[in-house]
């Protein structure tokens, strides 16, 4: 819902002065907030409404007031409203034109890192929803078929497939034509059980090579997510945060950074819609991966054209900096782009 003004600016001020010390905030720290020029007992009944709304919580009997959920929610809500409206400049950018695109994720991990005082992560392009561009099948012996797959980003993938029975020239060449004529051009989605049941029935009593061929097709364009390169950076930054440093949280959020399995499904859940091209922030318990529910994780997508596409990530406490993390994705993203997208056309 929405906040009338005096609400908001408090909620607003109850939020920055948490992320700032990490302690609960009272109405006479609110009260010193320039702009608000109002009482403490104004503040303690606008606190008390605010927190029966369920934008703030009373940790303990007698103490100040901390954001919840909810309210952090509505914060980075209005914070993402407002830096689609400008990209903050980062004062240094640790990234050079490296020749290998490993060498320069790195660095970013690195940069992220130290610039946030969080743990950051980066995975290597893939190819989102990649398209099928050619499939050339050759005979290798009487009873094998070489088939060699080519998507967008001219990914070349072969598959060995078993014969039951000898194919002659003129048969390959049939279903090359009926394979390239019926799936150039569309991605794994496209390819429907109407597709499949009419390529079957024009193929045949060669079906079962067809069959063969739609898997390796499958196996070249869907991402594979133990392929997926993911290079991370500052996990150890997370003891400086209390709420995280028990040896119980940080024994589970560093595993998780080691292991890399969960931050491939976070990235497969970031990347599974195609509206998910910006920024997405997750609070709490809005994160896919179970052993980040205490904190905040902030991804950004970045595109280098042909269907490439990867995801940067900040995790943090809930009481991260958001309007630092946002503006500095928001211009790494960019500037990820005019290195990589300049090196593609010089190439």
């Amino acid at each position: 819902m929405q906040l009338d003004e005096r609400k908001w600016k408090i909620l607003q001020a109850i939020i920055k002065t948490y992320l700032e010390t990490g302690e609960p905030v009272g109405s006479r720290t609110i009260s010193k907030y320039a702009d608000l020029n109002l009482s403490s007992a104004t503040i303690r009944n606008e606190m008390a409404d605010l927190e029966e709304l369920g934008y703030i919580i009373q940790p303990h009997t007698s103490a100040g007031r901390i954001p919840s959920d909810l309210g952090y929610r509505l914060y980075v809500n209005h914070l993402m409203e407002e830096k689609e409206q400008q990209v903050t400049e980062m004062k240094e950018l640790m990234i050079e034109k490296q020749d290998k695109m490993e060498m320069v994720l790195k660095r970013v991990a690195q940069f992220l890192a130290a610039n946030t005082n969080y743990a950051s992560m980066i995975t290597g392009p893939q190819y989102h929803r990649t398209k099928l561009k050619f499939i050339q099948l050759s005979i290798v012996s009487e009873d094998q078929l070489l088939a060699v797959v080519v998507t967008e980003g001219n990914v070349v993938k072969n598959k060995m497939i078993s014969l039951h029975h000898g194919l002659d020239q003129e048969t390959v060449l049939k279903l090359n034509i009926l394979l390239n004529t019926s799936l150039n051009g569309l991605t794994m989605d496209q390819i429907n059980l109407t597709t499949i049941a009419k390529i079957k029935e024009e193929a045949g009593i060669h079906s079962e090579v067809v069959n063969s061929v739609l898997d390796a097709v499958a196996e070249a364009i869907q991402m594979d997510e133990e392929e997926m390169e993911i290079y991370t950076s500052g996990a150890t930054n997370i003891f400086k945060y209390p709420e995280l440093s028990d040896s119980e949280k940080a024994s589970s959020l560093i595993g998780t950074f080691e292991e890399k399995k969960q931050l491939a499904d976070l990235v497969a859940d970031t990347m599974a819609d195609d509206k998910n091209t910006g920024i997405q922030v997750y609070i709490g318990n809005e994160t896919p991966v179970q052993t980040m529910k205490d904190c905040s994780v902030v991804t950004a997508t970045y595109e280098l054209g042909d269907g490439m596409r990867g995801t940067i990530g900040i995790i943090g406490p809930k009481r991260m900096d958001y309007d630092r993390v946002v503006g500095t994705l928001k211009t790494l993203t960019t500037q990820l782009d005019d290195i990589f997208g300049k090196k593609k056309e010089d190439n």
